[in-house]
C-alpha cells in the first residue's frame, strides 16, 4: 500500500483538503472524491478534452495530471462556470446556437473556451477553429459550436463580434 498525499486544493472557489492516492488522475479525483461529474473522461489519452478543467486559469487534461499536482492550485470544473439560473455567456451561447448535441464533449469545450474568449474578444472564424482543435466532438460537426463561440463572444463584450 502507497502512502496518501495530503492534498489541499481550491475547486470552484471552495477549499478542500483529502488524502489521496499519489497516483490518483486529476479526472478521477473530481468525479469520484468531489462528485463533480461534469469533468467527462473520454480517451483518457488527453486526446479527446472531454476532461479539461481551468487549472489556475489555464486549459489543462485532468486524465494527464495527477490530483497531487493540484495540490496549492485553483481548479475550476463546468460546474464552477455558472449556475443553472445563471449561465456564463457561454454556455448560454453553447444553448442558443445549439453548440452541443449529446453534451459529452461540452464540458471541455466550454473549459477549454473561457479563457480564449477572454484573450480574443473579436475572434475569427480561423481563430476559433484552431481554438477548438484540441476538443473532439463526435455529433455537431462543429458548425453550431463556432457559431456558439461568435454567439458567446458577443454576449462578454458588448456586440464587438
Amino acid at each position: 500500500m502507497s502512502k496518501l498525499f495530503d492534498l489541499q486544493v481550491t475547486v470552484n472557489g471552495k477549499s478542500y483538503q483529502r488524502q489521496v492516492e499519489p497516483r490518483m488522475l486529476l479526472s478521477d479525483f473530481l468525479r469520484h472524491e468531489l462528485g463533480l461529474t461534469g469533468t467527462h473522461v473520454g480517451c483518457e489519452h488527453g486526446v479527446c478534452g472531454a476532461c479539461t478543467v481551468l487549472f489556475d486559469g489555464e486549459p489543462v487534461r485532468s486524465c494527464l495530471m495527477f490530483a497531487p499536482q493540484a495540490h496549492g492550485h485553483e481548479i475550476i470544473t463546468v460546474e464552477g462556470l455558472g449556475t443553472i439560473d445563471q449561465l456564463h455567456p457561454l454556455q448560454e451561447a453553447f444553448r442558443d446556437a445549439h453548440g452541443l448535441q449529446c453534451g459529452f464533449c461540452t464540458p471541455g469545450f466550454l473549459t477549454s473556451l473561457v479563457p480564449f474568449l477572454e484573450s480574443h474578444p473579436n475572434p475569427t472564424e480561423d481563430e476559433i477553429r484552431e481554438a477548438i482543435s484540441g476538443n473532439l466532438c463526435r455529433c455537431t460537426g462543429y458548425v453550431h459550436i463556432v457559431e456558439a463561440v461568435k454567439l458567446a463572444a458577443e454576449k462578454m463584450h458588448g456586440g464587438q463580434a
